[in-house]
């Protein structure tokens, strides 16, 4: 089951690559009002990202559900991976702490650095050390819970990837979307945070192709986890 929190925040091809890996995602628009299960009946759960921070209940009265939903995938070992606010939803839920506009924002071809900690991941072991991935935040994770695994981090993220034991995953970062998406972002937003709209489609699209092969190999990893569960 994937949780969405915003009209154009759906799974895109990571769920195309789920399916690839043999797997049905159901995505429930939590968003337009789509009803949240009170217990988790999926083999796997994903939250994808949105303009929320993790406790913003007033604002999306949705969030409290979807949190308790990742507190019972990680009490009973289902399946769970992250997306931006999905990976701080994960990390706030698992004792870890985010914060609104913390840091330096990241919009666009992020480059990443995977930490020796991935090496041994299931999900991230193999991968080039340095991949890249589109990132698009301006709130962060400022603390990870306690003994999760830090995976990867950026130049102006520290956390950007992180696991929870060991059927749970967190990404600052989009793996989901692509340099098609990238084009259809406001020019004015991201000129208000000092980024040349003409540049990052330009570097997105450059980097689509070795990215796109990283991730697939992680959502592929993740599908055959689930399955074997």
């Amino acid at each position: 089951m994937a949780v969405q929190h915003t009209p154009n925040g759906g799974p895109g091809r990571f769920g195309t690559w789920l399916a690839e890996g043999g797997l049905t995602v159901d995505v429930v628009r939590a968003y337009d009002g789509a009803p949240l299960p009170e217990r988790l009946s999926h083999r796997a759960l994903l939250v994808l990202g949105g303009d929320y921070l993790p406790d913003e209940d007033e604002r999306a009265p949705w969030l409290a559900a979807t949190r308790a939903l990742v507190a019972e995938a990680l009490e009973r070992g289902v399946p769970v991976f992250g997306i931006c606010l999905g990976g701080q939803l994960l990390a706030r839920v698992a004792g870890g702490a985010v914060a609104a506009n913390h840091g330096r924002p990241e919009i666009g071809s992020t480059r990443l650095t995977l930490r020796p900690e991935a090496e041994d991941d299931p999900l991230f072991h193999g991968l080039p050390p340095h991949p890249t991935a589109i990132g698009n935040h301006v709130d962060a994770v400022t603390e990870l819970p306690p003994d999760a695994r830090w995976l990867a981090l950026s130049e102006r993220c520290p956390y950007q990837a992180f696991a929870v034991g060991d059927r749970a995953w967190g990404t600052q970062f989009h793996p989901e979307v692509t340099a098609a998406r990238v084009r259809t972002w406001r020019p004015e937003r991201l000129l208000r945070h000092g980024f040349d709209p003409v540049e990052v489609v330009r570097r997105a699209e450059a980097d689509e192709p070795a990215a796109s092969e990283v991730w697939r190999t992680v959502a592929l990893r993740f599908a055959e986890l689930v399955k074997g569960r």
